[in-house]
């Protein structure tokens, strides 16, 4: 049951907060952000206070329902079995399969192999070349599955789990200034998913912790 406002614990940047953002615009839930800045004060997300509410010491985090959870795919699954329309995992079982797949891929083969916690350990003279073959590797394997999945989307034409992870990773993907050219599917995609509203509204340029400089 609802116990006030959900709270999304996120960093504007987070590609993982912005799965989440993402899964709750397209549902019409209304929330409320706490930024917790990752780079500021040696790391907001090691206060103690934070700590309390996410042990892992990572964003997102939200506060829903009387409980807080952690992990962005376990926020977007319990959000699709609480409030589930519209539907972000297909009624076939095939289908849901492979949004998962695909899901998993990004968010554990390619997004922790290029985070911040990640590069810090690899060396400030390491990280763009660390980041770009993280992506690069993943990018190869993601482009041959979603040849053989998608429709106008990952997984068919109609808006999943997996869409809810690949914007975020492609703008990683930029932001790392990897070459996109051989990956037309996954350009493609992208490209119709950044067209709606809810990618729109909750992009990493348009959220309350947003620098100004990177303000849209």
């Amino acid at each position: 049951m609802q116990v006030g406002k959900p709270i999304l614990y996120s960093y504007f940047r987070s590609s993982c907060s912005w799965r989440v953002r993402i899964a709750l615009a397209l549902k019409n839930i209304d929330y409320e952000t706490v930024a917790i800045n990752l780079t500021k004060d040696g790391g907001q997300q090691f206060s103690e206070e934070f700590q309390a509410l996410n042990p892992m010491k990572q964003v997102p985090a939200l506060k829903i329902d009387g409980i807080t959870i952690g992990q962005s795919l376990a926020i977007i699954e319990y959000l699709e079995e609480t409030r589930p329309t519209p539907r972000l995992l297909p009624r076939d079982p095939k289908k849901r399969a492979q949004v998962r797949m695909v899901s998993d891929l990004i968010a554990s083969g390619i997004q922790p192999l290029q985070n911040l916690s990640v590069l810090k350990q690899v060396g400030q003279e390491n990280q763009l070349t660390w980041a770009q073959q993280a992506i690069t590797s993943g990018f190869n394997a993601l482009e041959q599955i979603l040849q053989s999945t998608a429709g106008r989307y990952c997984v068919g034409d109609e808006v999943s789990m997996a869409d809810l992870c690949l914007a975020p990773q492609v703008a990683n993907a930029d932001r790392f200034k990897v070459d996109l050219t051989p990956y037309p599917t996954i350009s493609h995609i992208n490209k119709s998913l950044l067209a709606l509203e809810a990618f729109h509204v909750s992009h990493p340029c348009r959220q309350p912790d947003t620098p100004p400089e990177l303000r849209a």
